[in-house]
């Protein structure tokens, strides 16, 4: 009796291809990815410099891409570092970048450089502070804004987002809380929506729960910022914040770092400021 045999599909068929499966973890962190950012698959596939169906396949299982693409994917995405690294191991590869403990030798010129911009940044505050708000390194200005808090919110590990929001702490000075807190939160809400991260849901939602009721007007904004205006025992401060960050780390832990400069949104402020830093040095009288 005669016998047929079906043509083997192209796709599995060809290099680099596998079977139609159920799709692997690494397919379904793709699609996850792809979709928390909203991008088609003909848009990921033309950063990525792939072609759709290539993409289609490897989000449905049918093609396995090597550790090259898994890196073009993960940075067209916009991962970050730690977040590239877990989509290197969800594909079966080791990580490509490099995770210090922060008084590790290897970026110990990168944390001197912050400690020299922290001392430039005087009179005004600067904190250096990990991805979940972790306070690694302040100077000396950053007093004012610890002010009359609670022991317990300044014992280590400090958390500066918990410090500015807390009714222990910074909260009950900030004039603007309900404006400048949900400024805060909301910055935090688009991160985590980018970088899934449930320890940062959960401190997203202990922070919205020490603001009140959102009643912006006009006057709490300066036209492109929401300043922090802060009572100080010196007088009513106004800051706009900064953040910077380095954008090209290899490294995981220098790549979650970020500086926040603080600074005066007004004459006045400046002034006070830089009062405070000469009483503090003894180069001249307390603000008045």
């Amino acid at each position: 009796m005669a016998t047929t045999t079906a043509p083997s599909s192209p796709a599995s068929a060809s290099s680099g291809s596998a079977p139609a499966s159920a799709p692997s973890p690494f397919a379904r962190e793709m699609r996850r990815r792809r979709s928390l950012r909203r991008m088609s698959q003909l848009e990921l596939a033309t950063l990525a410099g792939t072609t759709q169906r290539h993409l289609s396949f490897i989000e449905n299982g049918r093609s396995v891409p090597g550790r090259e693409m898994v890196v073009r994917l993960a940075e067209s995405l916009g991962l970050t570092l730690r977040e590239r690294n877990s989509l290197l191991l969800s594909a079966g590869y080791a990580p490509v970048y490099a995770e210090s403990a922060r008084d590790a030798e290897s970026i110990g010129p990168a944390m001197d450089a912050l400690r020299s911009i922290l001392t430039g940044h005087l009179p005004y505050p600067a904190v250096v502070a990990g991805p979940r708000g972790e306070l690694l390194l302040a100077n000396a200005a950053f007093d004012v804004l610890t002010e009359g808090s609670a022991a317990h919110l300044l014992a280590p590990p400090v958390n500066v987002l918990r410090l500015a929001l807390h009714p222990q702490g910074m909260g009950p000075r900030v004039v603007n809380l309900a404006a400048w807190g949900r400024h805060v939160t909301e910055s935090l809400r688009a991160r985590a929506t980018a970088h899934p991260d449930p320890e940062l849901d959960a401190l997203i939602a202990e922070l919205t729960g020490y603001l009140p009721a959102a009643t912006p007007t006009p006057s709490e904004h300066l036209g492109f910022a929401v300043p922090l205006r802060l009572r100080s025992a010196d007088g009513e401060l106004r800051l706009l914040t900064t953040l910077t960050s380095f954008a090209t780390a290899v490294d995981v832990t220098l790549a979650e770092l970020h500086l926040e400069a603080f600074l005066p949104a007004d004459a006045a402020t400046g002034e006070l400021l830089r009062r405070r830093e000469a009483a503090r040095t003894g180069d001249g009288p307390r603000p008045r």
